[in-house]
């Protein structure tokens, strides 16, 4: 089944479109554009206006402060959001606990965390990896020992994307270490400014502070903060990870960058035409079209089979295989196409400290970092190997 845009799914996008020609700073916006940093106050400030505008979070019902889009208009508004070069909204608050706090939470922490994720007051982020504990996630070790109406967590998570701005972590702990090893585990909410909580940063191959280690040492998380059932935080963990993974597939994003990508190309030349008229790399970049064409067509048919109201299932996993393979695409494409200009490497440059880059191209200067950092997409969220065995078992019955 595809999805068929109605005349009111068509006002809807004029709507949208406008909105955000109107209001998207134009700042940001070249920032998106250009694959420049963005930083702390970039991100806030947009969720917060987007907030103002009730359009913070797209998939939340009206009774939690969302605009009660269907599933139809949610994939407009991000195709919307990537042509023009919106920042993205961080996931970890907005689709990723809060779906779980809807669901599984109680109403005591919905009134407190709902509130607080939409308008951006509190920054989450996420506690699943361990060293050792990646994609054998169930396999985590970090221990939370239940005293009195506190937990007391010991333990470490990796990888922990933008930690050192949080100031609330959804995380996974050990709460019975003889149970069979996804039966032991518990799902809290924990506030990274309690004490015995230290991060340190993992500085990525691009020279860029996004991930962390956060290690716990005797940390004191209240009982209230757990959220459903001790032990049950395994059947939370992968409804949350199967909203992750729909996001993951970003088709509007990689829409923008394929046309970056073609604009570039015309730019480039060889044998003195443009790099997009050789009949080798437009082969590639008409190959990478058509596998976004497809993905595309296979994300609108997933919404069109999920607007019953059902939560993401194992399609997830084809989405995210797919959209990630296809942005590891581009980005290797993209420094293809500059060659030699994207070997000067200026962080300074991706911070927006200098207006234009030394000695080379303004487009191709952050190319090679955004290559760099682009390598990860085929690993968070689940391996694509895991999502490769999620298909097999769950889709094909293997």
């Amino acid at each position: 089944m595809d999805l068929d845009y109605t005349p009111a799914d068509d006002a809807f996008r004029a709507e949208i479109r406008a909105w955000l020609e109107a209001n998207l700073p134009r700042a940001l916006r070249e920032k998106v554009l250009n694959h420049k940093r963005l930083t702390r106050d970039d991100i806030a400030s947009w969720h917060k206006l987007l907030g103002q505008r009730g359009w913070s979070a797209p998939a939340w019902p009206v009774e939690w402060g969302g605009p009660g889009w269907t599933e139809t208009q949610r994939h407009i508004w991000d195709a919307e959001c990537g042509r023009i070069g919106a920042p993205m909204v961080l996931p970890f608050g907005v689709s990723m606990v809060a779906p779980v706090l809807m669901k599984y939470g109680n109403e005591a922490q919905k009134r407190r965390y709902l509130p607080r994720i939409l308008s951006g007051e509190d920054w989450w982020c996420q506690g699943y990896s361990e060293p050792g504990s990646g994609s054998d996630l169930a396999s985590l070790r970090t221990r939370a020992v239940r005293e009195g109406d506190h937990y007391v967590v010991n333990g470490q998570k990796t990888w922990t994307t933008l930690g050192q701005h949080a100031d609330m972590m959804f995380c996974l702990v050990r709460t019975d270490p003889a149970a069979k090893k996804q039966e032991g585990i518990s799902f809290i909410l924990i506030d990274m400014k309690t004490p015995g909580i230290t991060v340190r940063p993992i500085i990525t191959l691009d020279e860029d502070h996004e991930v962390n280690e956060v290690f716990f040492e005797d940390v004191k998380v209240p009982v209230e903060n757990l959220v459903g059932e001790e032990n049950r935080g395994w059947t939370y963990a992968k409804y949350l990870l199967g909203h992750e993974r729909t996001g993951i597939a970003r088709v509007g994003a990689s829409n923008r960058e394929l046309a970056f990508l073609k604009g570039v190309a015309l730019k480039q030349k060889k044998h003195g035409k443009p790099l997009l008229e050789d009949p080798v790399f437009a082969a590639r970049v008409a190959a990478v079209e058509i596998e976004l064409m497809a993905l595309e067509v296979t994300a609108e048919r997933v919404i069109a089979s999920t607007s019953n109201g059902r939560g993401p299932g194992p399609e997830a996993s084809m989405l995210k295989i797919k959209g990630t393979e296809i942005q590891q695409a581009l980005t290797e494409l993209m420094v293809d196409a500059v060659g030699p200009l994207a070997a000067p490497f200026d962080p300074a440059f991706l911070e927006g400290e200098h207006a234009h880059a030394a000695g080379g191209d303004d487009d191709a200067a952050p190319l090679a970092a955004y290559y760099f950092n682009y390598r990860k997409t085929s690993i968070y969220g689940g391996s694509n190997e895991i999502q490769k065995n999620i298909i097999s078992q769950m889709i094909l019955g293997i």
